[in-house]
C-alpha cells in the first residue's frame, strides 16, 4: 500500500530523513564517528527528529542562505561584543552604565520568540530577562547609553530571515 505524505515540513518523509541525517551528523561531530557509539547516535537522532517535528510550527521552513548570513552576523557580533565587554571591564573606571531597556518584538509568543531571545542571550553585553505577552522584552545591558533597541531590531530582522514561512512567524 502506498502512503502519502503531506507537504508540511513537520511530517514530510524527505524532510524527516534530512532532519534525522542532520541530527546524526551533529551527534558524530560532538561525540565522534566511533562505530561503538553509532547505535546510541541513531537513537538520539530519531528522538531529536521526533521532538523537533512535534515542536516545529506548522508551515515554517528554514532558509539555508538566511541561516548562513545569520551565522556570519552572529559570529562577527560575538567577537566584536566580546572585545567590547573585555575593554569595558579593564578600563579604569569601568566604562559601563548597566541597566535595563525594553524592546518590543514583532515575534509572537511561543517557540519562535523563545528561540530568538535564547540566541540574544548568547551575545555578550545584552541579556533578555523577561518577555511579556504583548511582545515587550526586558533586556539587561552593560551600557544603557548604547542604541540597544536598534541593535536588537537588526538582530531580530536577521533572525526572521532564517525563516521562510511567508512572514507568518506564529
Amino acid at each position: 500500500m502506498m502512503t502519502t505524505t503531506t507537504p508540511d515540513a513537520r511530517t514530510s518523509r524527505s524532510g524527516l530523513i534530512l532532519r534525522s541525517a542532520g541530527f546524526l551528523l551533529l551527534w558524530m561531530i560532538l561525540i565522534g564517528p566511533a562505530p561503538k557509539d553509532l547505535a546510541v547516535g541513531l537513537v538520539a537522532a530519531v528522538a531529536a527528529t521526533w521532538t523537533s517535528a512535534a515542536l516545529w510550527p506548522a508551515g515554517a521552513r528554514l532558509s539555508i542562505p538566511g541561516i548562513m548570513r545569520f551565522l556570519m552576523r552572529f559570529l562577527m557580533q560575538s567577537v566584536v561584543a566580546g572585545i567590547d565587554v573585555a575593554w569595558r571591564a579593564v578600563t579604569t573606571p569601568p566604562a559601563v552604565a548597566p541597566g535595563f531597556v525594553t524592546f518590543r518584538t514583532a515575534l509572537p509568543a511561543g517557540m519562535i520568540r523563545a528561540t530568538a531571545t535564547a540566541i540574544m542571550s548568547l551575545q555578550p553585553g545584552k541579556l533578555p530577562v523577561a518577555s511579556e505577552p504583548d511582545g515587550t522584552l526586558l533586556i539587561h545591558c552593560l551600557d544603557r547609553r548604547e542604541p540597544v533597541a536598534q541593535q536588537l531590531a537588526a538582530d531580530e530582522a536577521a533572525f526572521c530571515r532564517t525563516l521562510t514561512d511567508g512572514g507568518q512567524h506564529g
